[in-house]
């Protein structure tokens, strides 16, 4: 469990070796409930090699001292990402970041 924001990673690995590799992060919200956008490759067990790059968006709640992860929502590829895109930009359009 990670007791700080610097210390949450979506990476993991096991006694095999290295299954999900952290390429990017973004803290888009700090606080008791954080939210994390991370850019992140998943291991192929078929070929051995890394996967395209994806998107997870997690929210996690700092509770007894630790950050635990309470929700994601996972991007799983580029034309998803850019339909994403997409709708948020037309939702928002004419808004400034300060609204």
């Amino acid at each position: 469990m990670a007791a700080t924001i610097d210390e949450i990673s979506i990476a993991y690995e096991d006694d095999s070796g290295e299954k999900v590799k952290e390429l990017s992060r973004e803290v888009l919200s700090k606080g008791a409930w954080t939210t994390i956008m991370f850019l992140y490759q998943e291991m192929d067990t078929a070929s051995g090699d890394f996967g395209p790059p994806k998107v997870s968006i997690r929210r996690y709640q700092k509770s007894g001292g630790v950050f635990r992860q309470r929700s994601k929502f996972n991007i799983s590829s580029a034309k998803q990402a850019h339909a994403i895109c997409d709708v948020l930009t037309r939702w928002y359009a004419g808004e400034s970041e300060s609204e």
